[in-house]
């Protein structure tokens, strides 16, 4: 090996290298780092800068949605009303509130408003895209399409089907919303709330942005106390959010990806890339400080803390993977935006800083703003706290599993909904227009129960009747089409909230129905939160399977224990119950407005938002532990016993892993700021997360355990131990 024959390798690092495959291409990758910096450095910001062309164009091709379950009976109905009937489900509902009473007659004695919802009708059915545009008048008067006052009445927009999110609706908002000959015109329907979430997430971007950024670079001179150093990890932040950026955007190219995606990349990238560059970049200090050359010091820190960066991204990116176990594309944006961050993270923080640092040298400390000790102290106030822990250890985890399922118990009333127009902020023009439906109509003609049926003509009535009997039905009727086809539609109006549990239970009961037709199909805003909810539903032993084995391999191999994996996976779905319970107390009975801003409280938490923090917040968890346990390691391999170990490993990380928990804190907590209350969630419980892992568990429920576990931490069957020999890690 090149560098140990050169000299390069210092003799302290060598004394805990093992040779086998895995340190083997640690130590090529090293040389190869040293030897080829520039080339590194250059040519992987080239990259970025080329993928930047594309990358930045990853806004015009997200989309607002993704909550449903593709492959249920809801997404068939949807599909065959557009095969079959030529609609998009996702029709624009315009609203018109008229200056009095729609049924006032003129002196002729015709309606007085007729003309006034004709002509908009007729100017909105010159939009292209537009197929057709029916109104309160146009169809007879019903009484589901005007309001319980009698000034607000419906104008239905269908689109061409597969549209309804795009240029039509964009076109319709922009033109007609408000005043229109002495009319309050307001645009409703999902294309409109989709369109509403899109550009309040793109705006919110970028303020969590200019909040986040001065605070991080603040926080980082604090760490390093020189400018140099503090620019670094924000460097390799921003590489991973713009190659990010162009992975998305390239498969957005060919399939729906979430709006959501672009924060969960803004957060772990600059989190991620700040954090793992922050390993990086104390380990080299260390070994500069301690006398080792520049070449010396980046051998032993990408053979350190490089393995370290590696190990725990690679279980961060597996764990994101979960995602895409759940059928809705919500979930699998985020799984393809968390894996390939988290990813691009690794690579900046493990191969692009070991180059910079080569090429920078001393000069990493250039520009200093506060002094800081750079040799590590075996003493200090984080061994202090890892001993005071270790001499009482069944009291600490006594008052801390008490504290946090204390957390827990606040999750006992959890009820579970979905996305619909209520995330937006309440005076946004979509939210005010469905607040209008809400308020003023009697039963949710906006989001009818859409029923799609074959069978006799006696059977179709015989089910019209029936569905009518149902509890909170309010009207059944056949919709008339045009098109030639063997399916009937009937819409049911209905009187409870479609994405909610209420819709559950409907939906349940209307699909349980017994009837002589040959096929009957469910849909609508009911039909899409069931299915959902069972999607997740059945996934979620899977992803949870998935995670569970992926965390506990990874962690066997980094450490050679059969315990300490099981150890970091329970203490890890501790904090995340704990963690449920919190956003139970704050998001679904609406507490502490004052600390995270208003938002529209519903009485349930949004089921793909809450898997989503919960999935991050396990796998930053784990992020923790595998910086703690390198650690602890790194003084157990070379003799130390295991309560010193725990103290001196917990003080020469403590520092490091609360500055990145404090940093990835501040970039998922600027986006509690946003004005769409599923973003102020995930951007509050992934940061309450972190913050409670790095303070409470690291620091109080890790020394504890081990002390209790004493040697049998580092246990493993003798089959396992020839295993981690062979394929396992160590220093």
């Amino acid at each position: 090996m090149f560098f140990e024959h050169a000299g390069i390798i210092p003799r302290t690092t060598r004394l805990y290298l093992q040779v086998n495959e895995v340190k083997d291409q640690m130590l090529s990758l090293a040389n190869f780092i040293v030897r080829r910096a520039k080339f590194v450095l250059f040519g992987f910001i080239g990259l970025i800068a080329l993928s930047s062309v594309w990358g930045f164009q990853v806004f015009g091709n997200l989309q607002g949605g993704g909550y449903d379950d593709p492959n249920s009976d809801s997404a068939t109905v949807s599909e065959l009303l557009g095969t079959e009937f030529a609609l998009d489900p996702a029709e624009v509902i315009v609203l018109v509130d008229l200056p009095g009473d729609a049924n006032e007659l003129n002196a002729n004695g015709a309606p007085k408003y007729f003309e006034l919802v004709t002509e908009l009708s007729d100017d909105l059915a010159k939009i292209d895209g537009v197929i057709s545009v029916d109104n309160y008048y146009s169809l007879g008067s019903p009484a589901s399409l005007i309001s319980t006052d009698g000034k607000l009445v419906y104008v239905l927009v269908d689109l061409q089907n597969g549209i309804s999110q795009s240029v039509p609706t964009a076109l319709i908002i922009d033109e007609f919303t408000g005043d229109y000959l002495g009319a309050e015109v307001h645009i409703a329907g999902f294309g409109a709330v989709a369109k509403a979430i899109t550009e309040t997430i793109e705006q919110d971007l970028i303020r969590a942005e200019i909040i986040a950024i001065p605070i991080v670079l603040l926080l980082l001179l604090f760490v390093f106390g020189s400018l140099v150093a503090a620019g670094l990890p924000l460097f390799v932040g921003g590489l991973a959010i713009v190659g990010s950026f162009f992975v998305v955007w390239g498969v957005s190219e060919f399939t729906d990806v979430s709006i959501f995606a672009v924060n969960l990349i803004t957060g772990l990238g600059l989190g991620l890339g700040i954090d793992y560059s922050l390993l990086v970049v104390n380990r080299f200090r260390e070994e500069r400080a301690a006398g080792n050359s520049v070449e010396e010091s980046t051998v032993a820190t990408i053979t350190t803390a490089g393995k370290t960066v590696i190990f725990s991204g690679l279980t961060v990116a597996l764990v994101m993977i979960s995602m895409a176990f759940f059928p809705q594309y919500f979930l699998q944006s985020f799984a393809l935006a968390g894996f390939t961050v988290v990813t691009l993270a690794v690579i900046g923080a493990a191969i692009v800083i070991p180059a910079q640092l080569v090429l920078l040298g001393d000069k990493v400390d250039s520009i200093r703003i506060f002094k800081r000790k750079l040799v590590p102290s075996d003493k200090g106030i984080w061994e202090k706290i890892a001993r005071f822990t270790m001499r009482r250890p069944l009291p600490i985890l006594f008052v801390t599993i008490l504290g946090l399922s204390g957390m827990f118990s606040l999750s006992t009333d959890a009820v579970f909904g979905q996305v619909d127009d209520r995330v937006l902020p309440q005076d946004s023009p979509a939210s005010v227009a469905s607040n209008l439906l809400r308020e003023r109509f009697d039963g949710r003609a906006s989001s009818p129960i859409e029923i799609l049926v074959q069978g006799s003509d006696e059977a179709i009535n015989d089910y019209i009747v029936l569905v009518q009997e149902q509890p909170d039905v309010a009207r059944v009727a056949i919709v008339p089409t045009a098109e030639d086809t063997a399916w009937v539609r009937i819409n049911a109006i209905t009187l409870v909230e479609p994405r909610s549990p209420d819709g559950y239970d409907q939906t349940v009961s209307l699909r349980g129905l017994d009837s002589d037709l040959d096929q009957v199909l469910i849909g609508g805003g009911g039909a899409y939160y069931t299915d959902s909810q069972q999607g997740i539903e059945d996934a979620l032993p899977l992803a949870a399977l998935w995670i569970f084995i992926t965390a506990y391999v990874l962690l066997f191999l980094f450490t050679g224990s059969v315990l300490l994996p099981l150890k970091a996976i329970a203490l890890n779905v501790l904090s995340l119950g704990a963690v449920v319970g919190v956003l139970s107390y704050i998001f679904q009975n609406g507490h502490l407005q004052w600390l995270i801003g208003e938002y529209s409280v519903t009485g349930t938490l949004d089921t793909s938002s809450l898997v989503m923090v919960a999935v991050v917040a396990f796998g930053l968890s784990m992020d923790y532990e595998m910086f703690l346990l390198s650690r602890i390691k790194e003084q157990h391999d070379a003799g130390m016993n295991t309560e010193n170990s725990v103290a001196v490993g917990l003080q020469r990380s403590g520092r490091i892993i609360t500055a990145a928990a404090f940093i990835l804190a501040v970039t998922f907590g600027a986006f509690a700021s946003s004005g769409v209350s599923i973003m102020k969630m995930l951007g509050f419980g992934i940061a309450f997360a972190i913050l409670l892992d790095a303070t409470v568990v690291r620091a109080l429920l890790v020394p504890a355990l081990m002390r209790l576990f004493g040697d049998a931490n580092w246990w493993a069957p003798k089959w396992l131990k020839a295993v981690h020999k062979k394929i396992g890690l160590s220093h």
